[in-house]
């Protein structure tokens, strides 16, 4: 739903890159939310490895999500959304899906949910 927000409303506006940039601290916040509210309603371990494997996994479940609607829904093939990558907008999207992936990690060494 942001998304679609980012590309209709804002992009116009402030380009893909302040899009992106206004966008990515919504998102992050809300992840940050329920990685919280995940990690204790499946009182995930606190090893650094059960963090690692869950932050993993969201994060491959994200680009697999991610690939497969630029793929399906755009019509955009794989190679094209790698090369998006090495654009601005590109690099802050994935440097945002790598935070995402790092949250349980940065949860644990807060010393949250236990």
């Amino acid at each position: 739903m942001l998304g679609t927000l980012r590309v209709l409303l804002l992009a116009p506006m402030l380009g893909a890159t302040g899009a992106v940039a206004v966008e990515l601290p919504v998102m992050l916040a809300i992840s940050w939310i329920a990685c919280r509210r995940l990690v204790a309603a499946f009182a995930v371990p606190d090893g650094t490895t059960a963090r690692a494997v869950m932050g993993g996994t969201g994060f491959a479940l994200l680009v697999i999500a991610e690939s497969l609607l630029g793929a399906l829904a755009f019509g955009r093939p794989l190679v094209a959304q790698v090369a998006e990558f090495g654009t601005a907008h590109g690099a802050l999207g994935l440097g945002g899906q790598i935070a995402f992936g790092l949250m349980p990690l940065v949860e644990r060494a807060r010393g949250g949910a236990r």
